[in-house]
Parts: C-alpha cells; structure tokens; sequence
C-alpha cells in the first residue's frame, strides 16, 4: 500500500504488467531499462564529439572580444561620465546617470552586487562597484543617453551603434550557451575589432595593419613564440592572408627559397616595380637552377629531369624583367645559391618591428605548395602585442632572418 492509499503492483521478474493482472486501484510503473538498452543513447560519436568542441571553440573566441569590448565601455563611460555625477552622487554616481529611465535595471544591478557581496563572488576590490555589474546593453544606454558627453571622443555615433548591434546576436548566443555559426562569429569578430578602434582601443603594432591582432593572439600569443597563424598547405594560407595582404604595403621584402612561386606567381611585377621606386627595397634568393641540389629535390619529388631547374629559371628571368625597368637596380637585387635547401621564407619588413614572416620548410616527396606554413610577427615578445610575467624566451623571427642573411652573403648576383 502506497502513502497515499494506493495499492502497488507486484514487481517480481514474472510479472508483465498485463493490465488484467493489476488489481482495481493499483498503480502501474514503469521497470527500469538495462544498462544495454540506454547506453546507445548516452554515448557521444565522434561527429558528436567534434561539434561540441568546434561550438566550444567558437564560443570561447566570440566571449573574449566581448570580454574585451565590455571592458573597453565599461572603462569609457567610467571616464567620460564620473567626473560629471561623482562630486554631487558619490558612489551612487551609476545610479543617478542611469536616471529615471534606467531606474530598473541600474537597481537590478545594485541587487547583483550585493549578493555577490554576500555570497564572496566579488574576488577583486576593484570589481565592488556598480558599474563592473552593468551589461554591455545597460553601457550602451548610458552611453546613448549622455551623447553630448561622448561626442568629443567618438567620431561616429551610427558606428559605435551598429557595432553593438551587431555584437547583441553574439553576446545573446554565448551567454545561453547555444550554437554559433562561423558566419555570426566573424561578424562579431569584424565588428568587435571595429568599435575597439573607434573606442581608441585599437592594436598599437604597426604589421596590424597587415596582420590584424586576433583577440586570442593578444591574450594567450607568448605560448607560441611570435607564431601567429599555422596552415596545413599554402592554399589555405592564401585563402586567409592573400598576398596582396602580404606585399601590398610592404618597404623592403628579402626571400629565399627554390622558385619563390609564392612571391613572384600571385603578386604582381608592377607592384614590386613600384615599390622599388617608391624607396622599397627587395632582396630575392633563389636556389640555383644549374645546381646539383635542384637536381636532388626533382629526384625527390619525383619529377622529370630538368622540369623543376626550367621552372625556377623562368621565375628569375620573369623577375630580371621587373629589375631592368628600373632606374636603381641597387634597390631590386636577385641572388643564387647553390646549398641545399632547407626552407623557403618571406620576411616582409623583417628590419623593422612590423615584420611578418611567411615560413616554409622543405619535405621530401612533398612540393612546396602542399607544405605546412608558418607565420611569424616580428617583435612580439619583446612586448609589443603581449605582456607576460615571464622571461622573453625569443621567437622564430630573428633566427629566420639571421639565416637570411648568411646565406645572402655566401650567395652569388644575378646579372
């Protein structure tokens, strides 16, 4: 008999629940499955498996340029507006910007705080104040409602706007924990890089200009020395860093490599031509195409004899082309070497601290199209992108470029 007066059925192993066997006012339950029989239906795949951690993944980076954004406003309107309502409100200066329209949530957020007081959430002082529990919408009104105020700072009003607007869908996703689409994050990526900069946040190192600073590189880039980017095969690594973006807005460009199709098969002629005449300078390091090694990497790749030494010499010849045109040849200079190759490298603006380096090791059996790559930002761990606590280590770049140079000088001109 059940605590509330109804009579249980039996539950030995012969009983199967036949209704005719279940006495007037008896309630039936359900038997428990078999382990065999739930656990199909608990296990992750694979597939499964990769979802979550793409979703994870796309979260993580979508969180952290709109941890930095909210901190950025936060910081903003803390500036522009404290010095207004803090002599006459004191501590309660959120509140009074917030106004009567915004009585509701700016309270809400009061009650937040306090709670967190309470329950110890708040593990730094500098957090025990109201404005660090205002969301990203909240900021934005305040900062809506005080134009007059932000006006002198912000060029555009529409943009900071539509770039909130476009970061609400995100920030909607992320703090429920839903999927985010790549489409939506790059948006909020785009968007969050945009209103940084209007919000006079944007990234001090000069090669962001050709290699944006990623939000993730910014806070975790000192693990990987000065890697910022590695893709499986140089098709990818076009797909995502063109080489308009690469050469477009270089001064001085010094390669080395076989054939250096990279440079002189997806950037045009004319612009090296007008960057040497504009004060550039280029430096380009071939392997010899009458050389005992070509020889040796045609037998590793498998090619026919002489297929690959044609090739690196239509490229020379294609960049002599280039050279005669101009009236300082000094500034254009093309070198052979003779040694064995080990990698190819595109070191862009490699003197100065806005070097990008583009980095390619050689595999046997493997053409250099199909090789993983490397891209280097000169300078970053002395501090220019990232601060970290611990020791500058030194990156890939300065060993690259000294290797660039020893081999430029055991090399021979190019009449």
């Amino acid at each position: 008999m059940g605590s509330g007066g109804l009579e249980l059925p039996p539950g030995d192993e012969g009983h199967q629940g036949d209704s005719a066997d279940v006495p007037p006012g008896a309630v039936s339950l359900a038997r428990p499955m078999s382990a065999g029989a739930i656990g199909p239906e608990l296990d992750w795949d694979s597939d499964a498996w990769h979802e979550v951690r793409t979703r994870a993944q796309r979260a993580g980076r979508a969180y952290i340029w709109l941890n930095l954004v909210e901190q950025r406003l936060r910081a903003v309107v803390a500036a522009v507006l404290r010095p207004v309502y803090e002599p006459v409100h004191g501590d309660d200066w959120v509140v009074a910007a917030a106004g009567p329209a915004g009585q509701e949530w700016v309270q809400r957020a009061v009650a937040v705080r306090e709670v967190s007081r309470r329950k110890g959430y708040l593990l730094d002082p500098a957090d025990d104040n109201v404005l660090s529990f205002l969301t990203l919408p909240q900021l934005r009104e305040l900062m809506v409602q005080h134009w007059p105020c932000f006006e002198p700072y912000v060029d555009e009003r529409r943009d900071v706007e539509l770039a909130l607007d476009e970061l609400e869908v995100t920030r909607n996703v992320v703090s429920r924990n839903r999927a985010l689409s790549e489409a939506v994050l790059n948006q909020a990526e785009r968007a969050s890089a945009r209103l940084l900069e209007v919000l006079g946040a944007g990234s001090d190192v000069p090669s962001a200009r050709r290699l944006p600073v990623d939000a993730v590189e910014d806070l975790v880039g000192d693990r990987y020395a000065d890697v910022v980017a590695v893709h499986s095969d140089r098709v990818r690594l076009l797909r995502q860093f063109p080489a308009e973006d690469l050469f477009g807005s270089a001064r001085r460009v010094d390669a080395l490599g076989i054939g250096l199709n990279l440079l002189v098969q997806n950037f045009s002629g004319r612009r090296l031509l007008r960057m040497a005449e504009a004060g550039g300078r280029v430096r380009l390091l071939f392997l010899n195409p009458a050389s005992s090694a070509i020889k040796r990497r045609e037998r590793e790749l498998g090619i026919k004899r002489g297929e690959l030494s044609r090739a690196v010499e239509m490229n020379i010849l294609h960049m002599r082309r280039v050279r005669a045109r101009l009236r300082d040849p000094g500034a254009f200079e093309i070198q052979v070497f003779d040694e064995t190759p080990r990698f190819t490298a595109y070191l862009v603006d490699g003197d100065g601290a806005d070097g990008v380096a583009v980095v390619q090791s050689y595999l046997r059996r493997t053409r250099g199209m199909e090789a993983p790559v490397l891209v280097l930002r000169n300078g970053r761990n002395g501090g220019k992108v990232v601060k970290s606590d611990r020791l500058d280590e030194g990156g890939l770049f300065p060993t690259y470029r000294e290797e660039f140079e020893l081999m430029w000088a055991d090399s021979r001109p190019v009449s």
